[in-house]
């Protein structure tokens, strides 16, 4: 794609909205109210706003190779502190993607310069469910099963922020975790039972108060 055709298509992208509602951009520029926090992939084919089929506004997005939640990476951090802690949105959702690149690359035994400390975080992942993966022969079941229990670790990070359990005791906010299927476009809530997963973890994070 050309740079100038990003241009044009902006030029129509408006045209189409104000023959909508004369009043959109204004009625957009007073503010964001979203209800939900969404932290995704930054793969070019995986679009938040696009495969949940919302409008501008109605969700808070972060996204970075893997739908990865470090507890060091800043970014992450503060888009958590910001949307929950400021924004009050009600639920946070964690949407990783079969045959995602990331997850793929930290299978492999390779040197990958400066991706290497990002890529730890999912062969950490790899090694806490090291007993289930190695039970899978087929290398893409295997594959895809990383996938959904890297969503289900980054759930868990997202669960142990100070942010995220305050606000779970002031308001009930929930914590989802999803996959986004490329090949029938299919959205997949996993069903994680995270109270079952954190009755553990949650006796050295849990905040009382």
């Amino acid at each position: 794609m050309e740079i100038k055709e990003i241009f044009e298509n902006n030029k129509n992208w408006i045209q189409e909205k104000l023959q909508k509602d004369a009043n959109y951009f204004s009625d957009l520029s007073k503010g964001q109210d979203p209800d939900i926090l969404y932290i995704g992939c930054s793969d070019s084919r995986v679009t938040a706003e696009e495969l949940m089929g919302v409008a501008p506004g109605d969700v808070f997005v972060h996204r970075n190779i893997a739908n990865m939640v470090p507890n060091t990476d800043l970014s992450a951090m503060s888009v958590i502190d910001y949307a929950v802690a400021h924004l009050g949105v009600r639920h946070v959702v964690v949407c990783g993607h079969y045959y995602c690149g990331g997850v793929k690359a930290a299978m492999q035994s390779q040197d990958l310069g400066i991706l290497n400390p990002w890529l730890r975080n999912i062969r950490d992942v790899y090694r806490i469910h090291q007993n289930e993966l190695d039970d899978i022969k087929d290398e893409e079941a295997r594959y895809k099963r990383l996938v959904e229990l890297n969503v289900q670790e980054q759930c868990i990070n997202v669960i142990k922020t100070a942010e995220v359990q305050r606000a779970f005791l002031d308001r009930g906010i929930t914590v989802h975790g999803w996959v986004f299927d490329i090949h029938s476009g299919k959205l997949i809530d996993l069903k994680i039972d995270f109270s079952e997963i954190l009755k553990d973890v949650m006796k050295i994070y849990h905040l009382d108060s």
